[in-house]
């Protein structure tokens, strides 16, 4: 049985005893404890059940590739599911619970699905849920949707907080293992800005559980000394409890940091996300051990050799009384000798290798009296919930039982792989090294920064290199060539540790035990624990033809689960090259994908949540609104006035009045939350010429220009007018919603395509408030402001000028969204609401009224103005809508263009943009569809075209409308059919869209 020691325990404080529950029982360990080594302290081997045949799963690791003791921990607002248990702290008050099982971890109903496996092999979901076709809503569906995903969803609000922090320095040197720690006193000794980060609360790695000397001093002396060294460097930060998650381009990291999971009463955030710029990055992540794959591997008691042996030395805890080691290199004997010498049995060594002479650690489990049996394999192992013994067979054979042994543990161990995870997030390539048998970073091929140079540094065992001195070396030598290369200098003196050299004899690989296993074997060796995918499966995923590994992934879900392959993946390569008797480099890995290990949803989110999850945006004259009868609606981030509401009336009532009272008198609309971006630079012309699809080098100073923005796949996505400021300043005005999605398009295509231009874009929407003056009377106001000259003649239409107005400092564009005349006045955002006030007192005698956005529709859609949204879907391009006068003809490029000219962009059968009246004057439904003769293939009636803005009119009387017809502009005075939601069928005829003043007289004036 697992039980704590005595002895050992070096992280732990056993002067305080921790309580913690799981699955209802409580249980204690001490401060320092993972829930993992609490849990086997406590002789729970059995942790959890599989995904696909719920079979009994116990630990098997001791870090974040852990892949059956998932966990659910807390309970409502502190509830998460999936928790690994391995990198869970223990802390006083935990509540665990084991996943995937029902009606109780000890007795699965779902474990029935092991004895169907038989009819349950890899892929045959792509098989069984295709026929009968209807099964699939009624049976297939809700079955999957009930047996999908492991753990419980949340049901109630997290109620932590989290935050993001933003972090710059020159090197920044990823796990504090002795390598990371060596790599960063090396860069912190050059001068050099340093960031270290370590996901575990630990730092020294993997050394001071195998033990050595280094300078003369053991591991653990010389992990502390060195610790003391970089807290003491002013230009040296370091962070443990995170984890380096993700590498992008140009040495931009996320890092995860878990700052309260230890102490959730701890006052501050729980995890905090860091956006890292760095100079130069060093991976020193360190290596994982493999598991071997035999039959029965993955029963609980199973683990790795170099995890079981990090309970021991870290934690004092044993995994069994009697335990077999079965692996194919040296390393593994550690564990053998120090379960040994911690009074704990171990029956025998099981090494496949056959050596022509012992190695000094198989000398030393010799001269300790463990039994050493090479050339030899487990061909089962014995258990159900927990392992009771091995069978033992010569590797070399098919799995015949030489002996049996009796044991309550196995440590298993296949060799190490480097953690190439970061390396390959930005484009490093991985080479085969055979010695190893691992994939290990191509130093050849590294990830490529935008100078064309490598930005990160593999170093240590993470780049291949496993002896300890070897080890020191190789991260001595990283860290000083990256420190020369940013221009940094190291100290004469500076040279790397010497560690006590540990020879050992070369691991064998080993993908299968035993050799020749047959197929009874094969199904019970297992690869993925989680997803229960089987040496079989693999084999079969290439016999049905998946010999693809990115096809055999998906077919046998091989590497899926939330441990994403870090254990499973090489002995799945390797079973699969096997299979098609082909080599393992030439079958390739999976693609690496960010994070490392999943990080919470929470900190992706950080602060961004509640009230601020997008924070709600109010123009200057927000409270003036609010005070006088407006319904705000939501337009993008902003509240924008709908309509102004008085006494008694009805929503509608108060549109139509503002309507009127805009075409005979004067209105008012607060268009401060239109979009403001300021484009300077002697190329600005020339980048905004590319932008819109008309030409805006051409304009002068004082000119005002409307323009259409498309996507480089021809369709509209903007529009706005253009105002030259400059010869080398231009203002573009967007819509409400498409201000940082357009600034973010153009800053996009600056960094990207057009980085050597001379162009700088800022968005300074909120800088400015701005007031449209509509209607016959907005000069006569104007001019009882006094200030400027705003004639006709003085400032024409299409036009801008600065000045003053009422003793405001103001801007004025002579622009109309409404066909009425009309002046569009920009003042700082802070004199937004005294300038209102002013053009209200102006305007009290001539019929002032504030408008909300629909009479702001109203207006547009009688003078046929189109409204990016309505008009617009993502599949419209400008010339649906008729806009070829906007489009230049003598521009040899702009975006969209190319894309534009393709067959099925100037097709002529596309659904263009016409006006559409009712024959009984009735407004049409938003959206309608018009109806056509016939049928399509799916026994749907066939559509012609459909309603993209409907209002009714008061200045005509009537319901008016725009739409998208087939071949509209073709067919003006047909009639359409529109099916409505309420039953009825409406009737209109296809007319000019422009149904208001189509001369433009009014806008003139």
């Amino acid at each position: 049985m697992s039980t704590r020691l005595a002895t050992g325990g070096r992280l732990l404080n056993k002067s305080r005893a921790v309580s913690f529950s799981f699955n209802g029982k409580q249980l204690q360990g001490f401060e320092g404890d993972t829930l993992a080594s609490a849990l086997l302290a406590n002789d729970q081997m059995l942790v959890g059940r599989s995904f696909k045949y719920h079979r009994p799963r116990g630990i098997v690791a001791a870090g974040p590739e852990e892949p059956n003791a998932l966990v659910n921990l807390g309970r409502e607002g502190r509830f998460e599911p999936n928790q690994r248990s391995t990198t869970t702290e223990l802390f006083d008050g935990l509540e665990a619970s084991s996943q995937n099982h029902w009606p109780s971890l000890e007795f699965d109903v779902g474990a029935i699905n092991k004895h169907l496996s038989r009819f349950l092999p890899a892929g045959f979901y792509y098989k069984m849920f295709m026929y009968p076709r209807a099964a699939w809503k009624h049976v297939y569906e809700p079955i999957i949707r009930h047996s999908a995903g492991l753990g419980k969803a949340p049901k109630t609000a997290d109620a932590d907080t989290y935050e993001h922090f933003h972090a710059f320095c020159d090197v920044l040197v990823i796990g504090g293992g002795v390598a990371g720690l060596e790599a960063a006193r090396t860069a912190g000794r050059s001068g050099a800005k340093v960031l270290l980060i370590e996901q575990s609360a630990h730092w020294g790695g993997r050394a001071p559980v195998d033990g050595g000397s280094i300078d003369g001093r053991s591991t653990e002396a010389f992990v502390k000394e060195i610790l003391a060294e970089l807290q003491g460097m002013e230009n040296v930060e370091l962070r443990s409890r995170t984890m380096g998650a993700g590498v992008y381009d140009h040495g931009y990291v996320l890092g995860y940091e878990r700052l309260t999971d230890h102490a959730p009463q701890a006052p501050g955030p729980r995890h905090r996300l860091w956006r890292i710029r760095a100079g130069h990055v060093i991976t020193a992540t360190g290596a994982l051990e493999r598991p071997l794959s035999f039959a029965g591997n993955d029963i609980p008691g199973v683990m790795l050799a170099a995890s079981l042996r990090d309970y021991l030395v870290n934690y004092g805890v044993s995994a069994g009384d009697r335990t077999v080691v079965v692996t194919n290199n040296d390393n593994a004997y550690l564990t053998a000798i120090a379960l040994k010498k911690a009074g704990l049995d171990v029956p025998a060594v099981i090494d496949a290798r056959v050596l022509p002479q012992d190695s000094a650690l198989m000398s030393e489990a010799k001269a300790l009296g463990i039994r050493v049996l090479m050339g030899h394999g487990i061909a089962s192992v014995k258990g159900g919930k927990r392992v009771t013994g091995v069978a033992i067979c010569s590797q070399a054979g098919e799995g015949a039982v030489l002996e049996e042994i009796a044991c309550d543990a196995v440590a298993m161990s296949g060799g190490w792989s480097p953690v190439v995870h970061l390396w390959s997030h930005c484009g490093g390539k991985l080479r085969w090294d055979a010695g190893h048998a691992c994939f290990s970073p191509d130093t050849n091929h590294p990830p490529i920064g935008a100078d064309g140079l490598g930005f990160v540094t593999a170093a240590g065992a993470a780049a291949g290199v496993f002896a300890l001195d070897d080890v020191l070396h190789d991260a001595h030598g990283a860290a000083e060539g990256v420190a020369t290369t940013l221009g940094f200098k190291l100290p004469k003196d500076s040279t790397a540790p010497v560690a006590e050299r540990r020879e050992e004899t070369p691991m064998a690989p080993v993908w299968l035990m035993p050799q020749g296993a047959g197929a009874k074997l094969r199904e019970k060796a297992w690869l993925d624990y989680q997803n229960d995918v089987k040496v079989s499966d693999v084999r079969l995923a290439a016999q049905e033809g998946f010999v693809s590994v990115e096809h055999a992934k998906r077919y046998t879900t091989l590497g899926m689960a939330t441990d994403q392959g870090k254990l499973s993946n090489i002995n799945g390569l390797a079973t699969l090259a096997g299979a098609l008797n082909a080599e393992i480099p030439s079958v390739g890995t999976t693609t690496f994908r960010p994070p490392y290990h999943p990080i919470s949803m929470a900190s992706i989110a950080g602060e961004a949540r509640g009230p601020v999850f997008q924070p709600i945006r109010r123009t200057p004259m927000h409270p003036w609104h609010e005070r006088n009868g407006a319904i705000f609606e939501p337009v993008g981030q902003w509240r924008r006035p709908y309509a102004y509401l008085r006494g008694e009336e009805s929503t509608h009532d108060a549109v139509m009045r503002e309507v009127v009272n805009t075409r005979q008198k004067m209105g008012m609309l607060d268009a401060s939350t239109l979009g403001k971006i300021i484009v300077k630079g002697p190329d600005a012309g020339k980048f905004l010429d590319m932008l819109y699809t008309n030409m805006m080098s051409t304009l002068k100073p004082g000119k005002c220009r409307y323009g259409l923005m498309c996507s480089e796949n021809g369709f509209l996505i903007d529009d706005g007018v253009v105002a030259r400021i400059d010869e080398d300043t231009f203002l573009c005005h967007t819509t409400t919603g498409g201000a940082e999605s357009i600034h973010g398009h153009m800053e996009e295509w600056l960094q990207t395509e057009w980085w050597d231009w001379d162009v700088y874009v800022a968005n300074v929407t909120e800088q400015y408030a701005q007031i449209a003056v509509v209607g016959p009377n907005a000069r006569k106001c104007l001019e009882k402001l006094g200030g400027m000259d705003v004639s006709r003649d003085a400032l024409g239409f299409m036009e801008w000028a600065d000045g003053e107005l009422g003793g405001f400092r103001v801007r004025v564009y002579r622009i109309s969204f409404s066909g009425e005349l009309s002046y569009e006045i920009a003042v700082d955002a802070s004199h937004g609401q005294a300038f209102w006030d002013a053009l209200m007192v102006a305007g009290h005698d001539l019929g002032v009224m504030p408008y909300g956005t629909e009479c702001l529709h109203i207006l547009r859609a009688e003078k046929g103005f189109i409204m990016i949204g309505d008009e617009t879907d993502g599949t419209v391009i400008p010339q649906d809508l008729g806009l070829n006068w906007a489009i230049s003809k003598k521009k040899e490029d702009y975006l969209g263009k190319r894309a534009q000219a393709r067959s099925h962009m100037a097709d002529p059968e596309r659904w263009k943009l016409v006006g559409l009246e009712t024959t009984d004057g009735s407004t049409l439904p938003d959206g309608a569809y018009a109806v056509a003769e016939g049928k399509n293939a799916n026994g749907q009636r066939n559509i012609q075209g459909r309603v993209t803005s409907t209002y009714h009119s008061p200045t005509l009387g009537k319901g008016i409308a725009m739409g998208l017809v087939h071949r509209g502009p073709d067919r003006m005075g047909e009639l359409l059919r529109f099916p409505g939601t309420d039953g009825k069928t409406y009737e209109a005829r296809i007319v000019d869209p422009v149904f208001y003043d189509k001369e433009g007289e009014k806008q003139n004036v």
